[in-house]
């Protein structure tokens, strides 16, 4: 069996090399001609690539940029992105991604907290009421073809190479920072999600850290990343997956489900796939039996987080059961412990606060060491928004975010084991469960249901029934909502905040 905490194939360039400069150096030198993005029609090299982004850094530099300044890219995915974050690093300054979907005031409060000196956005997207130079996305046809190239800096290891914004539940921006080491480190962690010279698809926004944080991967092995279509959609992935012979896939369970029920899956060429990987959302048993079922390759599930881009892992030849009640053991490099409320580590198997020790995790908050301080606590650990514990094996299993965790009559429930309990149903397609407030009680559970058949769909007591028998009693919902689907964020994730309000909706109406 193939160890999933290493990878098939040592990376093409050296590992050792000092920053993401020096690496794009060391691709444009060792393989050229190799395709590096694949964009709709439009193809890059990998020298392309370092000689458009050149180009691109020689503009910045002209529009006040310098080594140390930082570069918000808040444009679509694309080549242009990629060019853009490769003009930032040669230049020696701070590549930083921008969710193009955010609204004007999470764009404001981005821009204001960076200080940035330069953005770059889309034509008709927001722009910043004051601040950086601002680039128009049109602009930079011009850029990549420009006469002048920039020289390249390397700068030093522990430069900051990129900052990750994310929203934390105040909804002020948060900008995770990771020098050149981290991102070097985070290579070791690959697993079988990279090989040299495969063709990855990629479904994650740019902006992400499943793209900010997995640029130096996707240079080390020589991998060329095909990008997906906006708006995603399974016509698209399927015909990229054949057209473009993708060796690596990967989608959150959402995409991979839309996938499966694609009419005309069974008849694709899809030998060429070796594995596919599944993030940012739990996936059902059926789901990993069905994906290795219709082609023929293990489905690989993972944990992450912004300020640490891979934390654990499933493994090649590991259960369904495993790959969907657990998120897989530590990868290479990293330490977990599972905490209590005054920090302690709690006994193997108990429900804690996880906290994760890597050379890959972030080294703080972009100008904000309040909430660095409250993050990394000490001797290298960073205390995650998580709790989970390990099963017998050494798999971690989540039990859910530390903010969507409801007390109901002083008892703690975290929804993601109820929601694990309810998915398995028959008559249950999809189910979020959120704590609403309630009278004398404090909270109560909220379910909302996707039914497998709108019109026969579960009844609140059999759903109650169902959890009881399979954990504590005060866990059982004590209300259900039938949906016809459930909201997702950007990310494909399921918006709880969007239930929440929905479910204090329906309870002012009660009232």
């Amino acid at each position: 069996m193939q160890d999933q905490n290493s990878a098939a194939a040592p990376p093409l360039l050296d590992p050792s090399l000092p920053t993401f400069t020096d690496l794009l150096l060391a691709a444009e030198q060792a393989f050229p001609a190799q395709e590096a993005f694949v964009d709709g029609e439009d193809r890059i090299s990998y020298g392309e690539w370092v000689d458009q982004s050149l180009r691109v850094a020689q503009a910045f530099s002209d529009r006040g940029v310098k080594a140390g300044d930082i570069v918000l890219i808040a444009i679509e995915n694309g080549i242009d992105f990629a060019v853009c974050f490769a003009g930032a690093q040669l230049l020696g300054a701070i590549a930083s991604g921008v969710n193009v979907r955010l609204g004007r005031r999470e764009f404001e409060g981005v821009v204001e907290r960076s200080e940035a000196a330069l953005i770059i956005v889309e034509d008709n997207g927001l722009e910043p009421n004051a601040g950086p130079y601002v680039v128009r996305r049109s602009e930079l046809a011009s850029f990549r073809n420009s006469p002048k190239k920039a020289t390249p800096c390397a700068g030093r290891p522990d430069d900051i190479a990129v900052i990750i914004w994310t929203s934390g539940t105040t909804g002020m921006p948060k900008g995770a920072c990771f020098t050149h080491d981290n991102l070097r480190n985070a290579v070791r962690t690959a697993g079988p999600v990279a090989a040299p010279l495969a063709r990855k698809l990629s479904s994650v926004p740019f902006a992400h850290a499943g793209f900010m944080s997995k640029g130096w991967e996707q240079v080390a092995f020589g991998m060329t990343l095909i990008v997906a279509p906006t708006p995603w959609s399974a016509d698209a992935m399927l015909r990229l997956l054949v057209e473009e012979r993708i060796n690596i896939a990967g989608a959150v369970p959402t995409q991979w489900t839309k996938l499966l029920a694609h009419p005309g899956l069974a008849a694709a060429d899809l030998s060429h796939v070796k594995v596919g990987i599944t993030a940012t959302a739990p996936a059902q048993p059926e789901l990993v039996e069905q994906v290795s079922r219709a082609i023929g390759v293990p489905l690989i599930v993972r944990y992450s987080m912004t300020e640490c881009p891979s934390m654990t892992g499933t493994r090649i030849g590991d259960s369904a059961e495993i790959q969907y009640r657990t998120v897989g053991r530590a990868q290479v490099g990293v330490e977990l412990k599972f905490l209590d409320d005054d920090r302690n580590e709690v006994p193997h198997g108990a429900v804690g606060r996880i906290a994760v020790r890597s050379k890959a995790i972030t080294i703080g908050y972009w100008k904000d060491p309040e909430r660095t301080a409250e993050t990394l606590i000490g001797d290298g650990w960073m205390l995650t928004g998580d709790f989970g514990r390990l099963d017998e094996q050494g798999n971690v299993i989540l039990a859910g975010r530390a903010n969507e965790m409801y007390i109901r009559g002083g008892y703690n429930v975290y929804p993601i084991e109820v929601e694990r309990v309810i998915s398995e149903m028959p008559d249950v397609s999809a189910v979020a469960v959120i704590g609403t407030p309630a009278p004398a009680i404090g909270e109560v559970g909220v379910a909302f249901v996707v039914p497998a058949d709108p019109a026969n769909p579960p009844s609140l007591e059999t759903v109650r029934a169902t959890v009881k028998s399979e954990l504590a009693d005060y866990k059982a919902p004590d209300q259900m909502v039938l949906v016809d689907a459930l909201p997702l964020t950007p990310m494909m994730k399921v918006d709880k905040q969007a239930l929440k309000a929905r479910a204090a909706a329906l309870e002012s109406t009660r009232g």
